[in-house]
């Protein structure tokens, strides 16, 4: 697993989340209809900038009373793997009640993992205390919002779990923001950046020809075959052709 500096990850987070799609794309890593999550999850607070971390995965029930022992006793142990991953946790819960019975998380929880490092969270069950996270500053996203905690608890730390659509693994890079969240291949990680510059560049040649007065259809098709062709050119040399 391949560990970014704190300054390549802060350069991750100069990118909106779909451009860093279409940068991974480009090398055929997998198939462009995996690795990002699907609509039943939403960010919680849309302006945020974008979040990047490493996913630390939890499964989390809130139907029934656990069997035994606090129902929070597991933060401890997830507080205990941060220290583990190659970088900044992002904390992915897989909500096992169907359907969802309360909310995973609260103020309490996100200011426990922000206080420890953490740059986020993500559930596909449901968020509360909103208006205090967000003032946090802590990025969050969800399948819905519920008042109660229920009987919370969590059951596993580590285990691959299940979330918008995505199986996500302990240790994954993410990137998400208002329009969802995605994986980064860790070999591919260091490189992506410059390669959504490219991208970006690629697509003004569209973008700056709209803003001009007088546009034609001839112009604009003109347009983008130049762009597709760049994309096209950086594509095959990411993947050696």
């Amino acid at each position: 697993m391949t560990s970014l500096t704190p300054a390549q990850l802060a350069r991750l987070a100069e990118f909106d989340t779909p451009t860093v799609c279409n940068a991974v794309e480009l090398w055929n890593h997998h198939p462009r209809n995996l690795g990002y999550t699907n609509d039943t999850l939403k960010a919680c607070f849309p302006a945020f900038p974008p979040m990047v971390g490493y996913a630390l995965t939890s499964t989390f029930r809130s139907m029934c009373p656990p069997r035994g022992g606090d129902a929070y006793a597991s933060i401890g142990a997830q507080l205990e793997q941060f220290d583990k991953l190659p970088g900044p946790p992002v904390i992915v819960f897989q909500d096992l009640d169907e359907p969802t019975a309360s909310a995973t998380f609260g103020e309490v929880m996100c200011t426990t993992y922000q206080k420890f490092g953490a740059k986020g969270i993500v559930t596909s069950g449901a968020g509360r205390d909103l208006a205090q996270v967000e003032a946090l500053g802590f990025p969050a996203f969800t399948c819905g919002t519920i008042a109660a905690h229920g009987y919370c608890h969590i059951l596993s730390v580590g285990t691959p779990v299940t979330v918008g659509g995505m199986t996500f693994f302990q240790g994954d890079l993410l990137h998400g923001d208002l329009n969802g969240l995605t994986t980064i291949p860790h070999e591919l990680a260091s490189e992506v950046p410059e390669v959504c510059e490219e991208i970006m560049r690629a697509e003004a040649i569209v973008l700056d020809y709209l803003k001009q007065d007088a546009v034609t259809v001839k112009g604009f098709n003109e347009a983008r075959a130049a762009c597709g062709d760049r994309i096209n050119k950086l594509g095959k040399r990411l993947r050696g052709e």
